[in-house]
């Protein structure tokens, strides 16, 4: 009898903590239905209108091309050109089924409705005819597969089998199916999806943790989410497991551990793992793993973010402590880190309901997401440089099919997921967006109206057919001027307590009930995060932005080249762009409103001369088709010309060697190496701080583009600090030299340039191979070029 209530106490006190785990994992709040919210006049409302558009503009069949084509079946239409025929056919397929679900939750467009209806019943035609589950436009499906079903793998950062992220590219099929039954609860939708999971679990059963490990190398990104989605659906233990086998541990470790090892790697990669962590833990109560996504959050949101909410430059993660080369490059935050970033705060937020989610959620959104979507023709934003002087690329529908096209469409879908949130018997409104929200439960609708950041206020009208008790919470941002909440209530004010950052109002509400919050705001200044003298200015939570030319913007709307989405034209000289001088205490205040003016305000105490009356700013959501500057440096007035002449010398040497450039690309990094065709066996990629590099044992080469057959010299920039790295240097089969390396030079980049064969001169296309001699490795590389002359 002793021993049975033994055990009956271990059990229960079993039963205790697992449900106390699972509590500190499982939703503290909901999200409504974006079937219950709807966007009323705004620029979030146009912006959805304009992706409406934009996703009627896409041809369905051309879409479908890569899937009929890998099922065996006659395609009806060509593939889109791009990335959609060039190794990640398919990808944008499954966006789309994302996006229409999401538009046509958000607006119950017939159209929309009928498109998404027709790429299901298409896709399913695909996954009748391949017979074994499997839905993708990966090239070479079968045979690649089959190679890694039986264990053949050979995974590096950006590829998987020579095919280009054949993983990642399933992913967003996975994704749409499971959004388009969740959305809009299409049956066949989840029929597939299932199908499709049963297919992914016979693939790669065989596999062992070891080899699972080694291929989840290769950027695959959200699958375990996905995957635990899955068994949310269906109930069934299998797929979460499959979940668990697909969470990349090389990832997972340090974050557990609360270690910082993001630097250097490819930022969008590790973003949709840390979501699928998350989810995982949600649906298992594991803790640890719901602490390790909070710790990455806390991680990149507070020490690799600049002022927009977005991150990353050249799309990995530079170090923290050295802003320079996000400040420096034209490709800065990439669109994709912050959709998915604004997921996982998303995730966050409904578990630990707490005001600095949705400050981050608000930035980003505000900032960042809507500025990417061109206002007047719906095009997309890749790459947003912090750079200042330079300018955004947008996409054009019938040629443009990048990543951040696919998760673009899905941004100007969503506006409404996030906006309202409810518990049992309160209402929580997290932002000032115009909508409006039907609480089903309570058989309450709740307008919100405004003109906000125009006009620092907004208004609620509760429409009610009685009289209804329940508890309505609207976040009193941190940002707003006024410590104390003006509020009115009727046209009367009111008196109200801050909980936790919210305005609490607990009462019987009646029918028209009108509820107004003051929001009043002021210019702040945010230094950039690694603490270097660059600021950034918002008014209330939106970022200021100053034009500063509209002159030789080559390729502002993107063609289908691959490096069309980069913003290739000239880079202005950081010399000829302003710097503030003064005090550093005094920097809010040169920041002065424009009379007659909404939304403008003058950055005056500026050198040189020339800027002396000052420069405008304004939204840089509402800042398109233009030059611009987000972060202005400080300097006093001691440091002002030393400062100046020492960016003008750095600035002369990187303009030098850039006009002299013919092509070039960067090693390691997945976009500039994909757009150069690269190739390889038995290499690997990696970094040294936060600069990219490649080496191989076999060898590795890139198709360089001879623009105007203007090419004589072939530039290469590597590390010397690897002892005995002997290998050969060809162009076109050509060997044109060799370099053997001692490894004494550390981590200081070193560069060697070899001529270029004149009878080669006139070739539009040069293949540059690295091949190591027999026994030995190839250097570190890091930049290949071509130039036209040398460098004096």
């Amino acid at each position: 009898m002793r021993n049975l209530k033994k055990k009956f106490i271990l059990s229960f006190l079993f039963i205790f903590c697992a449900l106390l785990v699972l509590a500190q994992t499982a939703p503290k709040i909901f999200y409504f239905n974006l079937q219950d919210v709807r966007l009323l006049e705004s620029p979030f409302k146009h912006a959805e209108d304009l992706n409406l558009n934009y996703l009627l503009a896409l041809d369905a069949d051309r879409l479908l091309a890569p899937f009929f084509r890998e099922a065996g079946l006659e395609a009806k239409a060509e593939s889109y050109t791009n990335w959609e025929n060039s190794g990640l056919d398919g990808h944008i397929g499954g966006h789309y089924l994302s996006g229409l679900s999401y538009m046509y939750a958000s607006t119950e467009n017939p159209e929309i409705y009928a498109r998404l209806n027709y790429m299901i019943n298409q896709l399913k035609l695909c996954q009748d005819a391949n017979g074994d589950g499997y839905i993708g436009g990966v090239p070479g499906s079968k045979a690649v597969w089959a190679e890694i079903k039986e264990g053949k793998i050979n995974a590096s950062g950006f590829g998987l089998n020579g095919k280009w992220v054949p993983l990642y590219n399933i992913h967003k099929t996975f994704s749409g199916l499971r959004d388009a039954y969740l959305l809009t609860r299409n049956e066949i939708a989840k029929e597939m999806l299932i199908k499709y999971g049963d297919w992914a679990i016979n693939i790669f059963s065989k596999l062992s943790d070891e080899q699972m490990q080694d291929m989840l190398r290769s950027e695959h990104g959200g699958l375990n989410e996905v995957f635990a989605d899955i068994f949310a659906i269906s109930g069934d233990e299998k797929y979460l497991t499959l979940a668990r086998r697909f969470s990349h541990r090389f990832i997972l470790a340090p974050l557990i551990n609360k270690e910082d090892k993001l630097t250097g790697l490819h930022a969008n990669t590790q973003i949709p793992k840390v979501i699928g962590y998350k989810r995982i833990s949600e649906l298992d109560g594991n803790k640890t793993w719901s602490d390790a996504a909070l710790f990455f959050w806390e991680n990149v949101t507070q020490k690799r973010t600049v002022s927009i909410g977005g991150n990353s430059a050249s799309e990995h993660f530079h170090p923290v402590d050295d802003y320079s080369r996000m400040l420096t490059s034209v490709e800065g935050p990439e669109t994709c880190n912050t959709y998915n970033m604004l997921h996982l705060t998303k995730m966050l937020h409904q578990t630990s309901p707490e005001a600095r989610f949705l400050d981050f959620y608000e930035r980003g959104l505000y900032n960042h997401i809507l500025s990417t979507q061109n206002p007047e023709t719906g095009g997309l934003v890749y790459f947003t440089p912090m750079r200042a002087g330079h300018y955004r690329v947008y996409s054009q529908s019938q040629t443009s099919f990048w990543c951040c096209v696919g998760s673009g469409i899905e941004n100007h879908s969503k506006y409404g997921e996030m906006i309202y949130a409810h518990s049992s018997n309160d209402l929580y409104v997290n932002l000032f967006i115009p909508s409006k929200v039907n609480w089903k439960e309570k058989n309450v609708t709740i307008i919100q109206e405004n003109n906000f950041p125009e006009e620092a206020q907004t208004q609620f009208t509760i429409q009610s057919k009685r009289k209804t008790q329940f508890t309505l919470k609207i976040r009193f941002p941190k940002w707003v001027s006024n410590q104390r909440p003006e509020v009115m209530l009727n046209g009367k004010p009111i008196l109200v307590p801050v909980i936790d950052g919210f305005i609490v109002i607990n009462r019987k509400w009646k029918k028209n009930d009108k509820l107004t919050l003051k929001l009043p705001m002021q210019v702040t200044v945010e230094q950039i995060p690694d603490k270097s003298n660059y600021y950034s200015f918002l008014y209330g939570p939106i970022v200021l932005a100053s034009k500063t030319g509209t002159e030789n913007m080559d390729g502002l709307f993107a063609d289908d080249s691959r490096g069309g989405h980069i913003a290739h034209g000239r880079q202005v000289s950081q010399r000829d762009l302003p710097i503030i001088v003064g005090d550093k205490n005094l920097i809010a205040s040169y920041v002065q409103p424009v009379q007659g003016k909404k939304l403008t305000f003058m950055l005056l105490n500026l050198a040189p001369e020339k800027f002396a009356t000052g420069m405008e700013l304004i939204p840089f959501n509402t800042l398109h088709e233009s030059r611009y500057m987000l972060y202005f440096p400080f300097v006093t007035p001691e440091e002002a010309e030393k400062i100046s002449k020492k960016i003008e010398a750095d600035e002369r040497e990187r303009m030098h060697l850039e006009s002299k450039t013919v092509d070039k690309v960067i090693l390691g990094e997945q976009q500039p190496e994909s757009d150069h065709a690269v190739k390889y066996e038995n290499s690997q990629t990696g970094f040294v701080e936060d600069v990219q590099w490649r080496e191989a044992r076999g060898w590795f080469s890139y198709e360089m583009r001879n623009r105007g057959k203007q090419a004589k010299l072939l530039y290469i920039e590597y590390f010397d600090r690897d002892r005995s790295r002997n290998f050969d240097v060809f162009i076109n089969d050509i060997r044109v030299g060799a370099l053997s390396l001692t490894g004494t030079k550390g981590d200081k980049r070193q560069t060697k340039i070899f001529p270029i064969p004149e009878k080669m001169i006139s070739n539009e296309i040069l293949s540059v191979k690295f091949v190591p001699m027999p026994g030995s490795t190839t250097a570190k590389i890091t930049e290949v070029r071509l130039l036209n002359t040398l460098i004096e």
